[in-house]
C-alpha cells in the first residue's frame, strides 16, 4: 500500500499561501485540526526515495504558527506518504507537546512485521490509529486487500486505535457490505474522496454513509479542493458537506489538510478554509461537536481546564 515512483518523476509542490490572515470565524476553546501533515526540514527528515510528489519543507514551527493565526488549539498529524514507514518526523511533532497533539502513523503493510512493542511505543507518544492509502497503490488490478487491513484492525483493536483509509470510496460500490464486519473504527479522508462528478447518490459514497448511520465510520471533512473542479467556495462540494451532516453529525470531524500537497489548481488560504466550514455548518453547537467533541472521542485527547 505505499507509493512506487521514482523522485525524478516526483513533481515538487505548491507552498502554503504565505499571507498572515486570521479567520472571522472565532473556534470554540479546544478546537482540534484533525489532519494536517509535518514534512521536514527535509535535511533532518529526508524524504523517501519511493514518492509521488516532494513537498517543500512544512516544519512543526510553521504548523504551530498557522495553528495560532487559526486559533486552534490542538491538532492530529497524519503521517505523509513521501516519509513511507518512516514515522521520526511525525514522532518529534507529537514528543514536541503531548497535550496538543495525536497522530496517525503507516507502518508495515504485513501486520506480522509489527510488533507488539513498536505498537505501545507508539501509543505512548500519541498515536491512536494507521492510515492506509489505497489510492497511489502500485497495483491498482489487485482491488481492496481487505484482509490485509482486517489481520492489521486486529492488532490494533487492543489499544483503541482506529484505521484511517485514503480511498476513493466511489470505486467500491459495496463498500458497507464489505465492512460492516470490521475489528475497528474507519476513519475517510476527503468526504470520502469521491469527487463531485459522482454526486451523492454513487453507491459508494451511499454505503460511506450508511457505515457512518451504523456506526462504523468517520468523516473527515477536508480537501474540498481536491474532489471537485472549481475554486473556492467549492460549490460542488456543498451537497457532500450536507449529506455527511445528515447521516452521523456524530462521526464528522473537520481538517485544514496543511500543506495542501499536490494541489494543482489555486491554493486556498486556511483562513478561507475555516470560513467555508463556518458558512457551511452555521450551528455553533453542530461545530463544536464537529471541532471539539468528536475529535476528543475519536483521538482519546487528554481533559483541558477549560
Amino acid at each position: 500500500m505505499s507509493e512506487l515512483i521514482s523522485p525524478s518523476f516526483a513533481p515538487l509542490c505548491q507552498a502554503p499561501d504565505p499571507e498572515i490572515r486570521s479567520p472571522k470565524i472565532v473556534f470554540p476553546a479546544g478546537a482540534v485540526d484533525c489532519h494536517a501533515h509535518i514534512c521536514g526540514p527535509e535535511n533532518v527528515f529526508p524524504y523517501a526515495n519511493e514518492r509521488i510528489y516532494t513537498p517543500p519543507d512544512a516544519t512543526l514551527a510553521q504548523y504551530n504558527s498557522l495553528l495560532t493565526m487559526l486559533g486552534l488549539e490542538r491538532a492530529v498529524l497524519v503521517q505523509p506518504s513521501v516519509y513511507g514507514t518512516d514515522n521520526r518526523a511525525l514522532l518529534a511533532a507529537l514528543k514536541s507537546n503531548p497535550k496538543k497533539f495525536r497522530g496517525v502513523a503507516v507502518m508495515d503493510s504485513e501486520p506480522k512485521n509489527i510488533s507488539d512493542t513498536q505498537l505501545e511505543q507508539l501509543h505512548a507518544v500519541g498515536v491512536r490509529g494507521l492510515r492506509c492509502n489505497i489510492v497511489d497503490v502500485a497495483d491498482k488490478s489487485a482491488g481492496l486487500p481487505i484482509q490485509e487491513l482486517t489481520t492489521l484492525a486486529q492488532r490494533i483493536a487492543p489499544l483503541g486505535w482506529h484505521l484511517e483509509l485514503l480511498m476513493h470510496v466511489n470505486e467500491y460500490p459495496k463498500l458497507d457490505q464489505t465492512f460492516k464486519d470490521f475489528p475497528v473504527d474507519l476513519v475517510f479522508g476527503h468526504f470520502g474522496y469521491c469527487h463531485a462528478k459522482h454526486g451523492i447518490s454513487d453507491k459508494g459514497f451511499q454505503g460511506l454513509l450508511n457505515l457512518m448511520k451504523d456506526q462504523k465510520a468517520w468523516v473527515k471533512m477536508t480537501g474540498p479542493y481536491r474532489i471537485c473542479d472549481g475554486n473556492l467556495p467549492y460549490t460542488e462540494m456543498r451537497s457532500f458537506n450536507d449529506a455527511v451532516i445528515a447521516a452521523n453529525p456524530k462521526r464528522l470531524i473537520w481538517g485544514t489538510d496543511w500543506p495542501h500537497v499536490m494541489v494543482k489548481k489555486q491554493m486556498p488560504h486556511d483562513a478561507d478554509l475555516c470560513e467555508l466550514l463556518g458558512s457551511w455548518v452555521f450551528d455553533e453547537s453542530l461545530r463544536k461537536s464537529i471541532l471539539v467533541d468528536n475529535p476528543c472521542i475519536l483521538y482519546d485527547f487528554p481533559a483541558m481546564n477549560l
